[in-house]
């Protein structure tokens, strides 16, 4: 609830009748207004949540707090990850009144190699499974939601596989990257890069609440980016850099407190990037994100005031073309 997407979720499921009550747990207060939602400050990571289901006789439970952005120490993104989890899905496991779950995870599952398909499905499998971080700890989960369904077959059981949220209101590693004044990139690397408003996040997670959609699916906006066409849209000056020294400039960075850190999930990602078919979502919802990549990324320039006045595809036509433009040795602003 302290973060956007719980409490954007929750503002939206409090504005529909058909929903008697909104209860959000979180370990910190949500900074906004609360409305009918009701807080409740527990830690998932102990048995006081399954007290809160079962009191209030919840029927649905949706699980967003799959930490991606961690600024503390591995250990305890990985307890409350993992071991929230573990909790949370024990508890609905118990509650008799507990009927649906909706779970948030990530396309980082999927992993980032030079090995990967050019698209992923649903079904594909990671050629490299990731072996550390959040997106290790998103395949943890997985494996512990499809343990609870086997338990509770009875369950409405969704997990949503979301792409790198982008728009107005997202304040996230990959976010603080782009609005670097001179942005490192990994040399001979060009990665493909898909991105999904926050819009459409919160809309599919409303559908999955008070719709039944049983299954996996990938979340993202239509369409691909080339991570050269952000930095060149966002007028930054690339700075090209052999992959140990990327990943050296991240963890100085991040110790001196002057750059964001570099997970290895974002290494990997700015190095070989990841592409994900949602035909699985859009036909079981009949519905399409509103945003596409490119739009999803046009609004989170607008909103930082790097936007240039240029279509989009004539902007990349007319600075690609350009001696300095990125892939043709250098930058542009």
């Amino acid at each position: 609830m302290s973060r956007f997407l719980g409490a954007r979720v929750a503002n939206t499921l409090q504005a529909d009748p058909g929903i008697e009550r909104v209860i959000g747990v979180d370990t910190v207060p949500p900074a906004g207004p609360l409305g009918r939602t009701e807080f409740v400050r527990v830690d998932i990571r102990t048995p006081s949540i399954a007290k809160v289901i079962s009191s209030a006789r919840v029927d649905t439970v949706v699980h967003l707090n799959l930490v991606t952005s961690p600024s503390g120490q591995r250990s305890a993104t990985k307890e409350i990850n993992v071991i929230g989890t573990m909790q949370l899905l024990g508890a609905c496991q118990r509650s008799p009144y507990t009927r649906k779950l909706v779970v948030r995870s990530s396309a980082a599952v999927y992993g980032s190699s030079p090995k990967d398909p050019a698209v992923f499905t649903e079904d594909s499998h990671a050629a490299v499974p990731p072996s550390s971080g959040y997106a290790k700890d998103a395949l943890e989960v997985e494996g512990y939601v499809r343990g609870l369904q086997r338990r509770r077959s009875d369950l409405t059981v969704s997990v949503l596989r979301f792409a790198n949220f982008l728009g107005a209101g997202v304040d996230s590693p990959l976010t603080r990257y782009l609005r670097m004044p001179v942005v490192p990139t990994v040399l001979g690397f060009d990665p493909r890069l898909q991105f999904l408003h926050e819009d459409d996040g919160v809309e599919v997670l409303r559908r999955m609440t008070v719709e039944d959609h049983p299954g996996v699916f990938n979340v993202a906006g239509d369409g691909v980016l080339l991570l050269s066409q952000c930095l060149r849209r966002a007028g930054r000056q690339q700075l090209p850099l052999p992959g140990p020294a990327f990943g050296l400039v991240g963890d100085t960075g991040k110790r001196t407190g002057g750059l964001p850190g570099f997970s290895d999930e974002l290494r990997r990602w700015l190095t070989y990037g990841r592409v994900v078919d949602t035909t699985r979502l859009v036909e079981e919802l009949s519905w399409r994100p509103k945003y596409g990549s490119e739009a999803a990324f046009n609004e989170f320039l607008q909103a930082h005031g790097m936007s240039n006045s240029l279509p989009l595809g004539l902007f990349d036509l007319v600075t690609g073309s350009l001696p300095g433009a990125p892939g043709r040795g250098g930058g542009v602003r």
